[in-house]
């Protein structure tokens, strides 16, 4: 019997970038649910911050050579990957030299919150989507951790609603802690419009473009949510949106990895 696929989408993963619990979360549950039934890959984006050579990235040639169209311009992408250290799974990671060979990651030398995150993240997003397209590996789940992630279960509702690599893809959204006070560019409301299916009125409860605007957004159009952060500021308001939908509270360390797996089998 085939096994069932889980891609995990993360804006960081140790060893190669870690920001906040998030990076820990995705490194201990890839390895242990590829190890208990379900098979898996990771996705992230390749920041300028990491380091290719001791981490043993390289380009997949047959898998780059797609352009990410974003308000009308073309953005080359470039797909690498490398193997988890210690785990028999492929991390791969999406690269593009405009949005991602800076050394740093969302913020510059100042502290500055930089005024391209809102293309990042589409761009992001996207070639996400673009890129499980190319793999012709269908995910049975989508799971999403980080802000950077959140347009993907929106995406999975509309634009890529009848995409058969899709067909039996469910999507997880996992929420954290907030990590950023300022605000998307406001064009990103206009940009995240990716194609004829993606509608304004979607983007209602992005259209605050804080941290916040994006977990609600996410959580909207998630089959599923996860609580990643024990602490979370307006949680009742979370939980408003998540109404009756599968839902996973936050874990502690002792029962984080069989409480998700069984999660997982939940959804299947």
């Amino acid at each position: 019997m085939e096994k069932k696929r889980i891609l995990y989408v993360t804006q960081e993963l140790d060893p190669y970038l870690v920001l906040t619990e998030a990076g820990n979360i995705v490194k201990k549950l890839a390895p242990y649910i590829n190890d208990n039934g379900l098979e898996v890959r990771v996705l992230m984006p390749r920041f300028g911050i990491i380091n290719e050579r001791r981490n043993r990235l390289h380009e997949v040639v047959r898998l780059s050579g797609i352009n990410i169209i974003i308000n009308n311009d073309d953005y080359p992408l470039i797909i690498k990957v490398a193997s988890l250290p210690g785990a028999r799974i492929q991390v791969y990671f999406l690269d593009n030299e405009e949005f991602f060979k800076r050394k740093n990651v969302f913020n510059d030398e100042n502290e500055k919150f930089f005024d391209d995150n809102a293309e990042r993240m589409v761009f992001f997003c996207k070639a996400t989507l673009e890129t499980v397209k190319k793999f012709g590996w269908h995910p049975n789940i989508i799971h999403c951790h980080g802000w950077m992630t959140s347009l993907i279960p929106l995406y999975l509702k509309t634009q890529y609603a009848k995409d058969p690599v899709f067909a039996h893809t469910k999507s997880v959204y996992s929420f954290y802690e907030k990590t950023f006070k300022e605000k998307l560019n406001k064009n990103f409301l206009k940009i995240a419009l990716i194609g004829d299916e993606v509608k304004e009125k979607d983007l209602t409860l992005f259209k605050d473009l804080n941290n916040d605007a994006l977990t609600l957004g996410g959580v909207q159009f998630a089959d599923a949510v996860v609580q990643g952060s024990e602490k979370i500021k307006d949680l009742a308001n979370i939980k408003k949106v998540i109404g009756k939908k599968p839902s996973l509270a936050f874990q502690d360390q002792e029962n984080i990895l069989p409480n998700y797996s069984t999660f997982y089998q939940s959804l299947l």
